[in-house]
């Protein structure tokens, strides 16, 4: 036994990151546990706290036992010791259906309507009450990667040795106070394991809400509207049937062409990859709506996000307003669309027919417009990485029904949300050419 209790723990382990003090860092945590250790680390730096929810991904015949896990942000982790257990695709998304409603209730039932911590641009401290298999940890530092942080270091009180090397790949650091050979249960490091309970997270969380210092000014991000310098950058309200969806629609000088971005589940408008993307894009003169397909309410439904049918129709009402704005109403169109948004683009195109010069997917879902696949007449590109093995499969799987001139590229090394360095660029490079190349060819057509 290390630790009297999760207390003993994050003091401990707020004196081993005393290094870290700044007004840039973050400490988040995971639940339940986690946020126990956590609120003493973020006390002993006088940081921020925040939550990062997460949810392990059991196997079906030995739940405890994790083959993978899903954090907040549609970040999801497996195991490369699953393909040992014969763990079958249909298996795993059973797996991932069941804990992403309990995800949901626990993001709804931890922030509630507390608006979460920026982390764009900044350290980020992951902390749990001990590491096992290291899924969560690694689906919690992806989550924070993917939210924008700077710098993520994965702290815990404890951990096996060999799963400090694996997770490196997520973290920029790891900080782990006892890293013991034999290693059976983290609960055998405590003196008091006692299970944490919802509401002592939410009073740690609503605690250290209260004595958090004012956030520092930060400079305005790419959302406040106004000129680019290389063109128009404007915040829009595009009604869709009773529905008033918000956006941001950047037009450069002389545009060649626009890409309509259709957020998939977990993301949104503010999704720092997507944004990516969009730079990449406006820097080649094409301009890009960033906009989501659900209202906030809305969103809080999970249904909602796999209601492919309603965001396609939502997905061709915006892009017929589109057709009707001066700035956009001639540009060739395409759509760029990331997990389930991917299938309402792919549905959308179907429907819009030849008024869509391209699709470019990035990780996405296409298996869920099923039943519209051998409608879509735009080019279509899918993007996945070569560690994503179950969405590549589905990709795999869905290409086949495709009629339409269609590629599938796989980005060596990556995994779901391309967070691996150069990842993402390789993704806004491919996605470039591609809408260049169709949108010049849409042009030539037109003219």
């Amino acid at each position: 036994m290390l630790f009297r209790d999760r207390g003993h723990a994050g003091r401990e382990l707020g004196r081993r990151l005393a290094y870290l003090r700044g007004p840039d860092v973050v400490v988040v945590g995971l639940p339940r546990g986690g946020v126990s250790v956590a609120y003493h680390v973020a006390q002993a730096l006088g940081a921020p706290l925040d939550v990062i929810v997460v949810r392990k991904l059991g196997v079906p015949f030995q739940p405890e036992l994790a083959m993978g896990a899903i954090a907040e942000g549609d970040v999801r982790v497996v195991n490369n010791e699953t393909r040992l257990l014969a763990i079958s695709p249909a298996d795993l998304a059973a797996v991932e259906a069941r804990e992403r409603v309990e995800l949901d209730r626990r993001i709804r039932r931890f922030r509630g309507s507390r608006p979460r911590v920026p982390l764009a641009g900044r350290t980020v401290i992951v902390v749990d009450d001990g590491i096992a298999t290291g899924a969560t940890a690694s689906a919690a530092c992806r989550a924070v990667r993917a939210a924008g942080a700077a710098r993520v270091v994965l702290a815990a009180p404890v951990a096996p040795p060999d799963r400090i090397a694996w997770l490196r790949q997520d973290a920029d650091e790891v900080v782990c106070l006892a890293t013991p050979e034999e290693f059976f249960a983290i609960g055998s490091f405590y003196a008091d394991f006692t299970q944490t309970p919802d509401e002592e997270v939410t009073d740690l969380l609503r605690q250290a809400a209260l004595a958090a210092p004012p956030e520092p000014a930060r400079m305005p991000g790419p959302g406040a509207g106004g000129t680019t310098g290389t063109g128009q950058r404007i915040e829009v309200t595009v009604p869709a049937g009773t529905a008033r969806l918000t956006g941001q629609l950047t037009v450069p000088e002389h545009p060649c062409g626009l890409v309509v971005f259709a957020h998939g589940s977990g993301s949104s408008q503010h999704s720092p990859r997507n944004r990516h993307v969009a730079q990449a894009l406006g820097s080649a003169r094409l301009a890009t709506l960033l906009f989501d397909l659900l209202t906030p309410d809305e969103e809080a439904d999970r249904t909602n996000v796999f209601d492919i049918g309603t965001l396609a129709r939502r997905l061709v009402e915006v892009t017929r307003w589109l057709g009707e704005q001066p700035a956009t109403a001639r540009l060739p169109t395409g759509f760029f669309g990331a997990s389930t948004g991917s299938a309402a683009a792919l549905w959308a195109a179907a429907e819009l027919g030849p008024r869509i010069s391209a699709v470019v997917s990035r990780g996405g879902r296409p298996d869920l417009a099923a039943p519209k696949l051998a409608l879509v007449a735009a080019p279509t590109l899918l993007i996945v990485g070569g560690r994503d093995d179950v969405v590549l499969d589905l990709n795999r799987r869905a290409q086949t029904q495709l009629r339409c001139e269609n590629q599938l590229t796989v980005v060596p090394g990556a995994t779901h949300l391309f967070t691996e360095p150069g990842a993402l660029e390789a993704v806004a490079t491919l996605a470039r050419d591609w809408f260049l190349h169709h949108s010049a060819l849409v042009g030539n057509i037109r003219a």
